[in-house]
């Protein structure tokens, strides 16, 4: 089975619009969006969920009203401001849900045992059936963190979907940028198609993401999207990675058709025949021969 995950260095390059296309071109696949901090690919593809399951990244405190004493020891040793007095009026304290890091700090100091420490509740996953196949994403919550481990669970279950299926790809919607989520997605994949941009971040954000795939042995391919905004850059992106042993894959143009198509609630490729459609689909004939070489 392989698994191609579409990345860039940065969000807005176009890397979603990348993947919903190829959701739309390739056969006997799997679509995952580990993009579960800003999770937009289903706003193309109109999944129905089929099955929804809590995700738990970590534990939370809670203080008991009834058994605390008001001594303040919790509050003293919190390093996150998340401990403080309750405002009903009374001795006791309680615990900032969105503030708590999950350290267990204030568990350890309690005299009287007041404190649970008990798994918390930081998003949902779920599996989708979508007009383009089986479609596993999630949601993480307002100012939750271990989007890691929430990308781990999504590539996990698209795996498993397609190893009982009999299905032969997972395609992955990535994280942008180099953080942990980004290294979730792309470590282990078949193929990483980096979507840039012909600008000078652009550039930059690309040098560091591809240095991520290096380090994490995964083979890497680019594409220049808008590739006729600025020409010299686009050059000099091509040429940089023509020194690094990193083939260019595709050429996108800027095609106001992309937007448009966005807006309808479509993958490019379905919506038009246009420069930016057609370039994607020979961008996806020549990622389709890499996984396969």
């Amino acid at each position: 089975m392989k698994e191609l995950v579409v990345v860039s260095g940065k969000g807005g390059t176009g890397k979603t619009s990348v993947a919903a296309s190829f959701a739309a071109l390739a056969t006997g696949k799997v679509i995952a969006d580990c993009d579960v901090d800003a999770a937009d690919l289903h706003l193309v593809l109109s999944p129905s969920v089929l099955r929804a399951e809590p995700f738990s990244g970590g534990k939370k405190a809670r203080i008991l009203a009834d058994a605390c004493i008001g001594c303040g020891r919790c509050e003293e040793v919190c390093r996150f401001d998340a401990v403080s007095r309750a405002e009903d009026g009374s001795e006791s304290y309680v615990v900032d849900g969105l503030a708590c890091e999950g350290c267990a700090a204030c568990t350890l100091v309690c005299p009287v045992d007041a404190i649970e420490f008990a798994e918390a509740v930081n998003g949902e996953w779920f599996v989708s059936d979508s007009r383009h196949g089986p479609f596993v994403h999630a949601r993480l919550g307002i100012a939750e963190e271990n989007s890691g481990k929430l990308v781990t669970l999504v590539r996990t279950e698209a795996k498993r979907i397609a190893e009982r299926e009999g299905l032969g790809l997972v395609i992955i919607d990535g994280s942008p940028g180099i953080g942990c989520p980004v290294i979730a997605s792309m470590t282990g994949a078949s193929l990483a198609l980096v979507v840039t941009e012909p600008t000078l971040s652009g550039r930059h954000d690309l040098e560091r993401i591809v240095g991520v795939a290096e380090r994490l042995g995964t083979r890497a391919a680019v594409c220049v999207n808008k590739c006729d905004l600025n020409v010299e850059v686009a050059a000099d992106i091509e040429n940089w990675c023509k020194l690094k042993g990193i083939p260019v894959a595709g050429r996108i143009p800027y095609d106001r058709l992309v937007t448009d198509a966005q807006l309808r609630g479509l993958s490019v490729v379905e919506h038009s025949d246009g420069p930016g459609a057609t370039a994607i689909r020979a961008l996806w004939v020549a990622v389709d021969g890499m996984l396969e070489s």
